[in-house]
């Protein structure tokens, strides 16, 4: 009778037991694709890195994988061209940077390092002792500092194609997430421009001071650029005109085919200096005096007008973009673009 009670205890015990398996695997399998589609972990502990992710630590352990927080997590105030001042994050600043500032055609890699300037701009201007908006980071104005736009107007500008071209800038700006250019573990001074005539700038040749990651290299675009080529012509009377009213002291009586002399070559076909009129003036100071798309430039006088024939646009310094394009064309990556434009500088996490 006793042995006949213990083996009924013990079939009672594992039918229960059975149930109760039962019961959590069919919670488990009730809440796993739950799970799975909200995107939560199945597993909560802190486990050693997955495969590929252990690669992505530098020496002292800290993470240099794209951390998704990263820039989402930084706030940046902004100036925008109506006065307005709004606090953005990170990746929203930079998608309108970005959309406003490249071409959203080019290749993925000069994207990529189109957000990297831009992001390393952008901090160095949160970090200056002196800003130049007291009340923002940084303003919306590509004169004072980066271009950027509001994305519905992007959107709208791009038209059908505003689906595609958002989802290459918001790769561009994700797959760099945190990351910038550094010289000696500083952010740079990431100045860029469109195009150059086969040679960036030195700076000091445009600012009168020296920066080490500034220099001049070579730079591969050409005729494919929109407007590579321009000219402007200007009358004497008006060159007569523009000149004495920045440069009183210029003497424009003589003969206009003598007004422009001693014209002393820069790098990449750009003018370092000249003499108008007597008056000593670099090349972007003419550039800026004639509005030339930059001071990549000869000067003819025809006997009638003045004939300014330009190459590239923009001050030339730092990255080209077009550059950038014709680089990534070529199989570069977005790093091997930045620290070829920049000399010396590296590509690393901000902050």
């Amino acid at each position: 009778m006793e042995t006949r009670k213990r083996l009924l205890f013990f079939g009672t015990l594992r039918t229960r037991q059975a149930a109760a398996a039962g019961t959590v695997l069919a919670l488990f399998l009730t809440l796993l694709p739950a799970a799975l589609l909200r995107g939560d972990p199945l597993w909560k502990g802190n486990p050693d890195p997955p495969a590929g992710e252990a690669d992505r630590l530098d020496s002292s352990g800290a993470s240099t994988a794209p951390a998704e927080a990263r820039d989402r997590g930084r706030a940046v105030r902004l100036l925008k061209k109506t006065g307005e001042t709004v606090e953005l994050t990170m990746d929203e600043y930079l998608w309108g940077v970005v959309a406003a500032e490249m071409p959203a055609t080019f290749e993925p890699e000069a994207l990529k390092a189109q957000a990297c300037a831009a992001r390393t701009y952008t901090v160095r201007q949160q970090n200056a002792s002196s800003p130049k908006h007291p009340q923002a980071d940084i303003c919306g104005d590509s004169t004072c500092c980066q271009a950027w736009t509001e994305r519905s107007d992007a959107e709208l500008r791009w038209g059908l194609e505003a689906g595609e071209y958002a989802a290459r800038i918001e790769e561009a700006v994700s797959a760099t997430d945190g990351l910038g250019i550094l010289y000696e573990d500083s952010p740079i001074q990431a100045v860029f421009f469109s195009s150059a005539a086969g040679k960036t700038v030195d700076a000091a040749q445009v600012w009168g001071n020296g920066i080490d990651y500034l220099k001049s290299v070579d730079s591969p675009e050409g005729e494919e650029v929109p407007n590579w080529h321009s000219q402007v012509t200007l009358t004497a009377e008006e060159v007569r005109s523009a000149t004495l009213a920045a440069y009183p002291a210029a003497d424009l009586s003589g003969d206009p085919a003598s007004w422009f002399q001693d014209i002393v070559p820069g790098s990449g076909s750009s003018v370092a200096s000249l003499k108008l009129g007597g008056v000593s003036l670099t090349g972007g100071q003419v550039r800026s005096l004639f509005q030339l798309r930059s001071a990549s430039f000869t000067v003819n006088w025809t006997g009638e007008q003045f004939v300014f024939s330009v190459t590239g646009y923009g001050h030339g310094v730092g990255m080209s973009q077009y550059g950038a394009n014709a680089l990534a064309g070529q199989g570069k990556t977005f790093e091997d673009i930045l620290t070829w434009y920049y000399t010396g500088a590296r590509v690393g996490l901000l902050w």
